[in-house]
């Protein structure tokens, strides 16, 4: 195919040989004649084969456009055969003919082409309308103190040839006025084609104009300088055709606003026109053609700049109300939110209504974007918005803050708001379905009321409060609605002291606090300053020691440590994750090595999060560490804890698969926590199933719960799993697991968490009571 350069350097060529014949004049007569009726058959042509080409690399809309001006050149193609056979045959080519009729097929294909050209902007079709009104009746106006008055002056019995002479410029007219309404608001993908074709049509225009003025005079003869038009605008149309067709190849898809010619279009032509009226005598004026127009200019304008100030006032109130939402999911932005909050805030104290707000933190949203992409996420994003919005149900505002992070306002009490927060607990019971993945999100609810009895609660008060309730919910993994209360702010007091050493020095939470315990946390990962407890677990039936748990802490100045609860959060959403669980393994690793020195071999189980399970390099990580350190596979356990598995478990399967054929166990830890599935027992490849502490509190007290755990321990068997019971507490609950058929016991009950040395000292001090 060729290129649209290599179309445009051929057409300029024979373009430029053409009308060098024309202008120097060595070709007169019938030799002139031939030459410039073969050659306007010869550029008609490619022009045609080009528009076809066009047209069937095209679909829709613009294949039509393409096949639309193919038609029209094809008509106008004919045309010029037969006006070439009047001209060698005839005495006296007539006028008007079938070759006028043919010629005229042209400006009709051409204007339905235009008119199928995709147009880009926010202007209003009426607007549209108006300008094209605008351009028509300027160049009406030029043409007919030109061109047609004199025609109209002429007295000539046939009216039949004068209503062709008028046909060639006003179809052109018409004509030029889409083209040129049409361009300036095209896409950027049509832009080159469509200027291309519109030039075209501006040659043909002006040649159309000559031609009819010439021909009332009975002076046009074939090899006139007016064919120049003509052979212009074939050659025009014929390069449009190129670049039209490698468009389509290109399939560019992009979207621009219409520049400043949008504007200036129907004021040009119309500035043009009156300079010309202005020029000519009185009686021209007084005609009355050009005093209809001037009545139809002058309303069409004065309607045009309604239109305008209007499209501009709506344009204004659109970008303020795009300025007061988010632009992802639609809803309300904090600008928005902060101003109906203080509006709220008001109608409380001077009408005593009361109300709330729902502060909503989605659970370990950054996993999505992590290991799906931000694509994923932003549709995950418009789902949560599209749900929070359903659970509003039309009254109070939901808003985005940033990120993951919403806002709702609720009117009314703590009921009202609860009544919500439940909604949004029951919402969330459904999976998102995004690009083939199946989500299921959890949010954190935190839930602050003004009642009418606070006259002196500020909204940024309220609004913190929420917060502090919603935060409390994510630390304890809370599943329902959590409403705030002023111990709240106490844990948080007390924790913050905890970490930063004075009471006097604490910051709040979400704030500051935040950003100063996440610079210490980042400090302590990269120094390697947390450490591992080791908690033991025993074969219920023998009471041996079977393994231990490393259980992650972060020690404190002030000799205290800090449980995973407390910054596991931080880990999470700042992307600690994967430094974080390198550093538990190696950690682990080096202890388990220094047992083994010292004559023990327990085997210790660590906690992998998502985003490493999906990491296919973990086992080859692993089964380096263990080389490096010349420890056999046996010596480590993988427990998974992370509750939501976020792809297809296809590369999961894989990673664990890995493991387990490296001969490394693997453990779902938790299960039973509310977020693990029953398709995880069949779907990946696991030894050992960790039954959660909450799960087995109950099974004492309630025959039901025990029954559960009794079903649960039966399926794990039958799947040939180790089912190892966390949280065994007591020697009563110590019992009956292992009458429920657990094999492996953890908890208090058989020993407190203790530190690698002690550990070893345990061990040592057991298999030295049992050898006596």
């Amino acid at each position: 195919m060729l290129k649209t350069s290599h179309v445009a350097v051929g057409a300029a060529t024979v373009f430029v040989a053409y009308v060098m014949l024309i202008l120097v004049g060595r070709a007169h007569g019938a030799p002139l004649t031939v030459i410039d009726d073969l050659v306007s058959i010869a550029l008609t042509i490619p022009a045609i084969v080009f528009c076809a080409i066009a047209a069937r690399s095209m679909r829709g809309r613009m294949r039509l456009a393409w096949l639309s001006i193919a038609i029209g050149l094809l008509g106008w193609g004919l045309g010029e055969v037969i006006w070439m056979h009047y001209e060698l045959h005839l005495p006296e080519v007539p006028f008007p003919s079938i070759a006028d009729a043919a010629y005229l097929v042209l400006p009709v294909g051409a204007c339905l082409a235009l008119l199928l050209f995709p147009v880009a902007g926010t202007q209003s079709r009426a607007r549209l309308l108006l300008d094209g009104v605008i351009v028509a009746l300027s160049l009406f106006l030029v043409s007919w103190v030109v061109i047609l008055h004199p025609l109209y002056l002429a007295e000539t019995p046939d009216r039949l040839g004068f209503a062709i002479s008028l046909a060639y410029p006003i179809s052109d007219i018409v004509l030029l006025t889409v083209a040129g309404v049409v361009l300036v608001r095209s896409s950027s993908d049509n832009r080159l084609s469509l200027t291309l074709l519109t030039a075209g049509v501006v040659c043909f225009a002006f040649s159309d104009s000559g031609f009819a003025y010439l021909t009332a005079g009975h002076r046009y003869a074939s090899g006139d300088i007016i064919d120049i038009g003509w052979a212009a605008g074939l050659l025009l149309i014929t390069v449009a055709a190129a670049a039209g067709r490698e468009g389509a190849e290109r399939q560019r898809d992009a979207f621009v606003l219409p520049g400043w010619a949008s504007v200036w279009l129907p004021y040009a032509p119309l500035l043009v026109a009156a300079f010309v009226v202005a020029a000519q005598p009185v009686p021209v004026l007084q005609t009355r053609p050009v005093i209809i127009a001037a009545v139809i200019l002058a309303v069409a304008v004065l309607a045009r700049q309604f239109l305008a100030v209007r499209e501009n006032r709506q344009l204004m109130a659109a970008v303020a109300d795009q300025a007061r939402h988010d632009p992802l999911t639609g809803l309300a932005n904090r600008a928005l939110f902060n101003e109906r909050l203080n509006h709220a805030m008001q109608l409380r104290i001077h009408e005593g209504l009361p109300l709330a707000i729902v502060s909503i933190d989605l659970n370990d949203f950054k996993l999505v974007n992590d290991n799906l992409g931000h694509l994923v996420g932003d549709d995950l994003l418009i789902g949560v918005g599209r749900r929070l919005r359903n659970c509003v149900r039309g009254s109070g505002t939901v808003a985005r803050l940033g990120g993951d992070e919403f806002s709702l306002l609720v009117a009314g009490g703590a009921d009202a708001a609860e009544r919500v927060g439940n909604r949004i607990v029951k919402a969330f019971e459904e999976p998102f379905q995004l690009s083939g993945h199946e989500l299921l999100m959890r949010p954190s609810i935190g839930v602050a009321v003004a009642d009418s009895d606070q006259p002196h609660l500020a909204a940024e008060e309220l609004l913190r409060r929420a917060d502090t309730a919603m935060y409390s919910a994510k630390r304890s993994r809370y599943r329902g609605v959590q409403v705030y209360n002023p111990d709240m702010r106490l844990l948080d007091d007390a924790a913050d002291a905890a970490v930063f050493g004075a009471a006097g020095d604490k910051p709040g939470v979400g704030g500051v606090g935040t950003v100063l315990l996440l610079g210490k946390l980042r400090q302590a990962v990269d120094r390697a300053e947390l450490t591992l407890v080791y908690q033991p677990k025993f074969d219920l039936r023998t009471t041996a020691m079977v393994g231990v748990e490393g259980l992650l802490r972060w020690p404190q100045p002030e000799g205290d440590a800090l449980a995973p609860e407390e910054f596991l959060p931080l880990v999470r959403r700042h992307g600690l994750m994967g430094s974080v669980t390198q550093m538990v393994i190696t950690r682990a690793l080096d202890d388990a090595l220094a047992w083994h020195r010292a004559g023990v071999d327990v085997p210790v189980a660590v906690n992998v999060f998502a985003p490493s399970i999906a990491n296919a390099g973990l086992p080859a990580i692993i089964a380096k560490e263990l080389s490096d350190r010349g420890l056999r596979p046996e010596a480590l356990e993988v427990e998974i804890t992370e509750d939501l598995f976020l792809d297809s478990t296809e590369r999961t399967r894989a990673v664990l698969e890995q493991l387990r054929h490296n001969g490394i166990r693997v453990a779902i830890d938790d299960f039973g926590s509310g977020y693990s599935a029953l398709s995880y027992l069949r779907d990946l490849p696991i030894d050992e199933v960790k039954l959660d502490r909450s799960f087995v509190a109950p099974i004492l007290t309630d025959a039901r719960a025990a029954a559960v755990v009794r079903a649960v321990v039966d399926l794990a068997h039958v799947l040939d799993l180790t089912v190892v019971v966390e949280g065994v507490e007591d020697a009563a609950t110590a019992a009956l697991v292992r009458e429920l058929g657990c094999d492996i016991g953890q908890g208090f009950y058989y020993g407190a968490p203790v530190p690698p040395e002690e550990l070893l000292r345990l061990v040592q001090s057991q298999a030295k009571g049992a050898s006596t």
